[in-house]
């Protein structure tokens, strides 16, 4: 299904080259600097990616899985990534070896991508095209950073590309084993982020399009819920048992919905606290349950009030500069600092937005609905959420293919090639 069958040589070994040089490069990468991709601090854990490394070690001794609770159990976070660390502990070691073996693993994944996102871009434009965003792929720092932190985003931007790749799949062969493997990679992502889960929705779109009848829609998407169900019920069963409640996912969707309200890091608009006396500036950003949500709609509604533009653009536009325009660069990679990486990563995200314009214009957007719908639906779903780089990155993968459309586009009538083509065209 995802071999590169109808290839020239030139390209096949160009392609391999590439995947090869990505793979090589991000393990010579988070080798040489290991720790120094830390963002927290191992011995007093302030920040995601040490607390993930205490997590499994306890969850490995313990057989308690915590997060920001000590050695009690929590569902703040979905399981996937420390039980995926713990898993590499358990092989390799609970200090320097089992982080190492998860960061060469990313490295795999990374080499991973540069293919599937090649072949992406085969399908849906041309071989050019897929050889070209792999060729900035290969060549973006970002994807070697994100190797080597110990975060969840190379997995799941590995997950959410073969989620692209078989969604097209199965539209074109319509087989009962493809709706099922969605089944089974929508309920992977969301063990890592559960706002994966609506991902099937985009073919009720889909199905529309290609007019696939109501009775064929309904079992593939009765398929697709009862496998993501069966999947998922393992952490129903645990939070049941271990907490006497149902929880879906975590009980902590309320702090990045808070959080998603603060412009820029800053306190909401001028009297706000006059008109909400029952909140304080020092607590009024703390808590992760419903009275953050509670929280969040006042501050919602207040902004939209008194200051309607300014949250307008926060939640729609601003979302968008705020999840693609920074670059997922903590911790820059010699010799590319971090400001010189901001303006490769607006560059570069000019070049996206002139090729997605280029492609709405020259392109069958009925051909590109899955990458469209794809886009859309991981930039939408952070909408009411806090936005930022880290959760824009796994998309770029996406937008690179537009900007690498463009690139060709100009490339081939610089080459004359198109001029070629259309004298072949003309003689048949």
């Amino acid at each position: 299904m995802f071999s590169p069958t109808g290839m020239s040589r030139r390209a096949r070994v160009l392609l391999i080259g590439l995947i090869a040089f990505t793979g090589i490069l991000s393990c010579i990468i988070v080798l040489a600097y290991n720790d120094y991709f830390l963002l927290g601090d191992p011995v007093n854990p302030n920040n995601d990616d040490v607390k993930y490394i205490q997590s499994s070690r306890l969850l490995l001794n313990e057989g308690v899985l915590a997060y920001n609770t000590k050695e009690r159990p929590s569902a703040f976070i979905m399981p996937g990534m420390p039980f995926m660390l713990a898993g590499f502990m358990a092989i390799f070691g609970q200090d320097q070896g089992g982080v190492i073996a998860f960061r060469i693993f990313q490295c795999l994944e990374q080499a991973l991508s540069v293919y599937l996102i090649f072949w992406i871009g085969r399908r849906l434009f041309n071989t050019r095209v897929g050889l070209i965003a792999s060729i900035i792929s290969a060549l973006y720092l970002p994807d070697y950073f994100s190797s080597g932190v110990i975060l969840s985003e190379t997995t799941f931007r590995t997950l959410l590309l073969l989620l692209v790749c078989v969604t097209i799949l199965a539209l074109e062969r319509n087989r009962t084993s493809l709706y099922i493997l969605i089944g089974v990679l929508t309920a992977a992502a969301a063990y890592f982020k559960p706002h994966a889960s609506l991902y099937p929705a985009v073919f009720l779109v889909l199905w529309w399009r290609d007019k696939l009848p109501w009775r064929l829609a309904l079992k593939y998407m009765f398929l697709i819920v009862i496998v993501y169900a069966a999947l998922l019920t393992p952490w129903w069963i645990r939070n049941w048992v271990t907490f006497h409640e149902f929880i879906l996912f975590t009980n902590s969707g309320g702090s990045p919905f808070l959080l998603g309200t603060r412009i820029h890091g800053q306190l909401p608009p001028a009297g706000f606290f006059e008109a909400h006396p029952q909140y304080d500036p020092e607590t009024l950003f703390k808590g992760s349950d419903s009275t953050a949500i509670q929280k969040g709609l006042d501050v919602i509604s207040y902004g939209f009030k008194h200051e309607p533009l300014k949250y307008l653009y926060w939640f729609t536009l601003g979302r968008w500069v705020e999840l693609y325009f920074h670059p997922f660069y903590s911790r820059p990679i010699w010799p590319i600092t971090r400001p010189v990486m901001n303006v490769l990563q607006i560059a570069l995200m000019l070049v996206n937005m002139a090729g997605i314009v280029w492609a709405l214009v020259k392109c069958s957007f009925s051909r590109l609905l899955p990458l469209w719908l794809a886009i859309a639906y991981f930039t939408v779903i952070y909408l009411p959420f806090v936005a930022f780089n880290r959760y824009g990155y796994p998309n770029m993968a996406l937008l690179i293919l537009f900007g690498s459309y463009l690139i060709e586009r100009l490339l081939a009538r610089y080459s004359g090639s198109d001029r070629l083509e259309a004298r072949r065209s003309s003689s048949l």
